[in-house]
């Protein structure tokens, strides 16, 4: 007899959600290889999730929980376990992504994690190691569902020229890239501004920041380094910090001149034409 393996739910967000898929499955009668053939995977890949040895995925989550009619307990859990595959000292910041009323954020080389598409994360992650590449690449990815809430934050990017042109993950990456940040323009709660070379001297050249406003509670501003986060809620870091995204914001271009600079970025660049968002103005 086939000995299976023990989970203890209260080992890790994996775990929890292996015994919980495992309880669900056991309750509807099927077995591992049923349940995959419902869900259109192998049983092996079924048993390896419940045995916490593979990060489920989201299309994973949401078939097993229609299947298994778990009225979206797998789905809710994914969450927990995406947020436990990020490093220990950026969860507390996946957090304060998923309780934020409004989020600002000023990136100089990079585009931001929230912004990313899932090639362009994959070639940032990939840069240090590519130890666990696939799990680190969706826990990224999972963070933006903060924007499939009912009331999604309002999120605001200052992203610097140079993001438009360092090349990540190559010419296609690049240009998925992009195209997805003009598929913003149309999304009334997230705006895009790009800070021209010209600007020069602007107050962010010390670095990329973040700033988080909640309902009810202290604004916090979060900054990092190779190794570490630093959120604070000290009332002069965020008055500093608050004044230099106030000056960054001006000093950009606009919303829709931004657009029309990333739209010339991939034409002349990554070689493909587009057409402009030619909406009437309010």
């Amino acid at each position: 007899m086939t000995q299976i393996n023990t989970l203890d739910p209260g080992a890790s967000p994996l775990d929890y959600y292996g015994y919980e898929l495992r309880r669900c499955r056991e309750a509807a009668g099927l077995t591992q290889k049923q349940l995959g053939d419902i869900l259109g995977y192998t049983s092996s890949l079924v048993g390896q999730i419940e045995t916490a040895r593979k990060v489920p995925t989201p299309e994973f989550s949401e078939r097993a929980d229609v299947a298994l009619g778990t009225d979206g307990l797998l789905s809710r859990l994914l969450m927990l376990v995406m947020r436990s595959q990020l490093p220990g000292w950026f969860q507390q910041v996946a957090e304060l992504e998923g309780r934020a009323s409004a989020i600002y954020i000023f990136q100089p080389q990079l585009v931001h994690g929230l912004l990313q598409t899932q090639a362009y994360a994959g070639a940032v992650l990939s840069a240090v190691s590519d130890n666990a590449l696939e799990s680190r690449t969706a826990a990224r990815m999972a963070r933006q569902r903060i924007f499939e809430k009912d009331k999604p934050p309002v999120f605001w990017a200052v992203l610097s020229e140079a993001v438009l042109y360092q090349k990540i993950g190559g010419p296609e990456v690049m240009r998925a890239q992009l195209l997805k940040l003009l598929a913003y323009e149309r999304n009334p709660r997230v705006s895009v501004q790009v800070l021209p070379y010209e600007v020069g001297v602007h107050t962010g050249l010390m670095g990329s920041f973040d700033i988080f406003h909640f309902a009810g509670d202290p604004t916090i501003v979060y900054s990092e380094d190779y190794d570490t986060g630093h959120p604070t809620a000290n009332p002069d870091a965020v008055e500093s910090r608050s004044l230099r995204y106030d000056h960054l914001q001006a000093a950009a271009l606009s919303v829709r001149d931004s657009a029309e600079l990333i739209r010339h970025v991939v034409e002349e660049r990554y070689g493909k034409q587009l057409k402009a968002d030619r909406r009437p103005v309010a």
